[in-house]
């Protein structure tokens, strides 16, 4: 469909897409791509037009496509698809690296940078990343250097996929049927109407909420809660074990598969000139080199830690006080349950009281009338004007207020399919912004699903992903940059890209916000004001202890891509331990295996930047100060604040260095006295 300008809303056609059809219709596309690229090298020269327009035809191109196999993989596996997709992929990363490693292209884009002749900033940035991407593919090797570099590329992306889908068979594999009303004390109302619902789908015809049978899995919804509220104590433990050694064993076993993938980056980056795969890493993202990200991780730990002690003493003193610690003391399936019961405690509320509040068709219009507010855009349901995936897809418009004139649209799959749909949330490119169309997102979440003829009644975390991704899509759709290669998040460094997406969470912790967003199931009625005020209350809530669990997985990411030897005497689970003795109160199961199910550092692009969270984290709090300054309560501030924003972090995308970006709409560089005041870290 076309907007009235003539630009286009191109979507693919997911009904007809067949995996039949991947491999012969991919082969077909490289092709005709290396046609093109074979006249590009032929006629190259130090031009713009004629040289870096034409390759980023060819990229798109070819990345559009394969971004589409990408994603129905994570939307609909199928063992159909992961057949097509482990054929195909080596010839793709294959062709990829063919356009990297061209030295007619890259000494005549080498000459163009240097010439001057570009003036403008975006297109010295994209050209200066042209020449470093080229570097980093091995342009610059030759002979058996090169042969092993592209034999790595290929092992290495053919190991993230397999890593990615034993995560996958593993989560599937396991599940708990419960019969017995002990079995499921303590879980609540909405919980057990979740498991009766797995129940049934798993083939127990007349499993009810109230008598059973009920099936926890894996899966967040369901694992969350039973971790949470389940009295059960050894119910949690055998699912809390079964959580942390999932793919660990039998034929979905990552052990070995992380050890290769470690060793084959390690001689990648030497390949290229680095110390270790952290410095390759490091090259390309703001924080630029692993002392200054240890500097941040290290002044983080130190605020948390003892905060973080106090919150484990707490949680002791309340489960021996119910008798629960006679025996030993706490372990780590205890600490979600115990820590719910202090919130219960101290707060008066919990997700059960909380969720009939947040049915996601009032999340969604509030999120929609927040963006509207700060950003000066309307989106608009368009469901049914375009294919979609599965039928719980929907897809949106996006407006621009002050024209009305149409510039994005977004897919949102909102709901759990453990079947099908691999774990976690995410946001990706379905169309990037290129002159004459229209930028496309997806946002995938993993929230509960609707139950029995309800809508999904949202816990305050799925809310927070959703806006959390929602953030990631109005960076992809609200940039203004014209060159492709730098528009919306393309070539925004990975500890940067989080700004957005965390920035948004922060709109949960103000009244007008939350308010607006919440709309009871039954009654219609918003969130009152006495839970809104608990809800506030509990901002920083044991936030000692999750910013210790944020600083664990970045630091032991970190350590295994910078002084770790896959070949040398210590272990990846040794070195876990290690880490864990520094960044965690209570030190992992012997069996713990976390590792093998770490997706973002072994199959998510997350590698020596899992820090970026925490980066970011920094970079996004002190952005909200800036609202926070300008005025929460005053709409005209709000407006002209939000305009700022979105002229800058959000327009402005791969264009500018992002220290330039944040400058230019705060006026100064980042500082973490927000982000420690946010979370009541702050010292006097």
């Amino acid at each position: 469909m076309s907007d009235p300008q003539g630009r286009i809303f191109e979507t693919p056609d997911f009904v007809t897409f067949d995996p039949a059809r991947v491999v012969g219709e991919m082969r077909a596309l490289i092709a005709e791509c290396e046609v093109d690229f074979v006249r590009l090298e032929a006629a190259v020269r130090p031009d713009w037009q004629a040289l870096v327009v034409p390759l980023e035809e060819i990229g798109e191109r070819l990345s559009r496509h394969w971004g589409l196999v990408h994603h129905m993989l994570g939307v609909r596996n199928s063992e159909a698809l992961r057949a097509a997709h482990t054929e195909v992929q080596p010839e793709v990363v294959a062709f990829s690296l063919r356009m990297g490693q061209s030295r007619p292209v890259y000494e005549a884009v080498r000459m163009l940078r240097d010439a001057g002749t570009e003036t403008d900033p975006t297109r010295r940035r994209i050209l200066d990343i042209l020449v470093r991407d080229a570097e980093h593919a091995g342009v610059a090797l030759h002979g058996e250097a090169r042969a092993r570099f592209n034999a790595i590329a290929t092992e290495l992306a053919e190991a993230a996929t397999e890593f990615s889908n034993h995560v996958l068979d593993a989560t599937k594999a396991f599940a708990l049927v419960l019969t017995s009303e002990a079995e499921v004390a303590g879980l609540p109302g909405a919980a057990r109407e979740l498991a009766a619902q797995s129940a049934r789908e798993a083939g127990h015809t007349g499993a009810t909420p109230a008598h059973g049978p009920w099936r926890i899995t894996l899966d967040a919804p369901s694992a969350g809660p039973f971790l949470q509220h389940a009295a059960h104590r050894d119910l949690r433990e055998r699912l809390y074990r079964a959580h942390v050694t999932r793919a660990s064993t039998g034929a979905a076993d990552n052990s070995a598969l992380m050890v290769s993938i470690l060793g084959l980056r390690r001689e990648q980056a030497a390949l290229l000139g680095f110390a270790d795969y952290a410095a390759l890493s490091l090259s390309t993202k703001m924080a630029g080199d692993v002392a200054t990200v240890e500097r941040m991780l290290e002044q983080l730990r130190t605020a948390s830690w003892q905060a973080a002690r106090r919150d484990l003493d707490d949680l002791r003193t309340l489960a021996r006080e119910a008798g629960s610690l006679e025996a030993g003391d706490l372990q780590p399936w205890d600490v979600g349950y115990w820590a719910e019961r202090l919130r219960e405690q101290r707060f008066e509320t919990s997700d059960e009281i909380l969720r009939p509040y947040f049915p996601l068709p009032g999340v969604l219009d509030g999120l929609i009338a927040l963006a509207s507010r700060l950003f000066g855009i309307a989106i608009e349901a368009a469901d049914g004007t375009v294919a979609v995936w599965h039928p719980d897809v929907r897809f949106f418009r996006v407006k621009d207020l002050e024209s009305g004139e149409p510039i994005a649209g977004f897919f949102l799959d909102p709901y759990s399919r453990p079947a099908e749909k691999r774990g976690g949330a995410w946001m990706d490119e379905c169309v990037g912004r290129v002159p004459g169309r229209l930028p496309v997102a997806y946002l995938i979440c993993n929230q509960t699903p609707p139950v029995d003829g309800r809508p999904s009644l949202m816990s305050l975390d799925e809310v927070e992903t959703l806006f959390h991704e929602f953030g990631h899509g109005l960076q992809h759709m609200l940039t203004r940059v014209d060159e492709p290669m730098a528009a919306g998040i393309r070539n925004v460094e990975w500890d940067a890209v989080e700004l957005p997406s965390q920035f948004m969470e922060n709109w949960l912790t103000q009244r007008e916000t939350l308010l607006g967003l919440s709309c009871h199931v039954e009654t219609g009625e918003p969130l009152p004001d006495e839970l809104f005020e608990r809800i506030r209350a509990a901002r920083t809530f044991r936030a000692g202890s999750d910013m210790l669990r944020q600083i664990y997985f970045a630091c032991t990411d970190l350590a295994l891509h910078h002084a770790f030897d896959p070949a040398g005497e210590e272990t990846l689970f040794a070195l876990q331990r290690r880490i864990a003795a520094r960044t965690t109160l209570i030190p992992p199961i012997l069996e713990d295996r976390f590792l093998c199910s770490f997706a973002h550092i072994f199959a998510g692009g997350y590698a020596a930047g899992y820090y970026r969270y925490k980066w970011a984290e920094v970079l996004s709090a002190d952005a909200f100060a800036a609202f926070e300054e300008a005025g929460l309560d005053d709409p005209e501030a709000m407006r002209a604040t939000g305009r700022r924003y979105r002229e800058t972090v959000l327009a402005l995308g791969g264009s500018r260095p992002p220290l330039e970006v944040f400058a230019a709409f705060r006026g100064r560089a980042p500082t973490v006295d927000a982000l420690l005041r946010h979370t009541g870290l702050a010292t006097e």
